[in-house]
């Protein structure tokens, strides 16, 4: 079956709940959905859910994680940070214990670190914080009583090269902050971990095609943080689930069950302001000069790893944009990719009002 990329792009963008925004009552739906809030920058993760929610309170996310704890924060797929559904915690802690790339000789060699020494300090830090919470150098301490200084220091002298592993074994996750210092805790300190399923990966897997609509192997490979050998073998498991299709001449899978959909999606008419970091320009790494109207894809994909702010528009990226606060005003600056018509720059403008109040839209052009 052959597709276009503007059907994709329909597809994608519904799927992705920015066509319409969704009630306040349904925020956790839209985490899942997304398969988790990007949280390397937090106020990204925050304003990737209010770019598709209605009505949320300012201070939702920070109530969800720390009150409500509805939502967790944990180091995630590709040793990124994300905020995940807590109730789902046990699904994508599964997925997450199948990685193996920190067990390779390779990688104890690059962090100076053995096997051995690594278990103790995953267990190290298991039994430091059960039931408690703790900042890095309070657990760097607990972790050298209990095996040894070496081990301890490990902890102290980089930020998440250590820690991953244990948060993917479920060991860890991010606790409230003291001030300005990151805290950890046990999972099952925080949160009810429940059982995990039986095959988490290909649940994960079917989840993310969902919302990416088509997806090479390669590209669910670089999403989930593994080989393409790896993310051959789940494609593999997942069998007719999965079904070739043709996208302007390129080989791609979709979801089996959502073929017909994916044909006969109808253009969306919408714009937003989404966030740097926004799942929707995650999903479109590889493939982002297929969903841009002018523009080149290094305006939005920069050096080290950077994703810039995006305007999207009618479910293409049409645009990046920044924001500078001077006093008590917000300046929004937009560099559209092509011209815009000027009901376009009224919603911009419309947009622009949802992110607070005293905010000047400034054109780039």
């Amino acid at each position: 079956m052959s597709l276009t990329w503007g059907r994709v792009a329909a597809w994608r963008t519904r799927a992705h709940s920015l066509d319409v925004r969704r009630p306040a009552a349904e925020a956790l739906d839209v985490v899942s959905e997304l398969c988790g809030l990007h949280a390397q920058l937090m106020a990204s993760a925050e304003a990737t859910l209010h770019a598709r929610v209605d009505g949320l309170p300012g201070d939702y996310v920070e109530r969800a994680l720390w009150e409500d704890r509805t939502l967790v924060k944990t180091w995630s797929m590709r040793g990124t940070l994300h905020l995940l559904r807590s109730d789902e915690y046990p699904l994508w802690q599964a997925g997450f214990a199948t990685y193996r790339h920190y067990t390779k000789p390779v990688w104890y060699r690059n962090f100076h670190i053995t096997a051995e020494e690594l278990q103790a300090l995953l267990e190290g830090v298991s039994e430091a914080l059960k039931g408690r919470v703790l900042t890095r150098a309070e657990l760097a301490d607990e972790v050298a009583a209990r095996t040894s200084e070496h081990i301890g220091e490990k902890l102290r002298e980089s930020w998440g090269a250590y820690l991953k592993p244990a948060s993917f074994q479920g060991r860890l996750v991010f606790g409230p902050g003291e001030g300005q210092l990151v805290r950890f805790t046990r999972p099952d300190t925080w949160i009810d971990v429940g059982a995990p399923p039986a095959d988490a990966v290909s649940d994960i897997a079917l989840r993310w095609w969902a919302q990416q609509g088509v997806a090479t192997r390669e590209e669910f490979a670089r999403w989930w943080g593994v080989s393409p050998a790896e993310g051959g073998r789940v494609v593999k498991a997942l069998g007719e689930r999965l079904t070739p299709v043709d996208v302007e001449g390129v080989p791609h899978l979709a979801r089996t069950d959502l073929v017909t959909a994916l044909r006969e999606a109808e253009p969306v008419r919408t714009v937003r302001l989404l966030p740097a970091f926004d799942q929707y320009v995650v999903a479109a790494t590889k493939h982002a000069a297929h969903l841009m109207t002018g523009g080149a894809p290094e305006l939005v994909y920069r050096p080290q790893g950077w994703l810039s702010p995006v305007l999207m528009v009618d479910g293409l990226m049409a645009g990046v944009w920044s924001q500078e606060r001077k006093g008590t005003r917000v300046r929004i600056t937009v560099n559209p990719f092509r011209s815009l018509t000027a009901k376009v720059r009224k919603a911009v403008a419309a947009e622009a009002d949802r992110l607070g109040e005293s905010v000047e839209v400034v054109w780039a052009e």
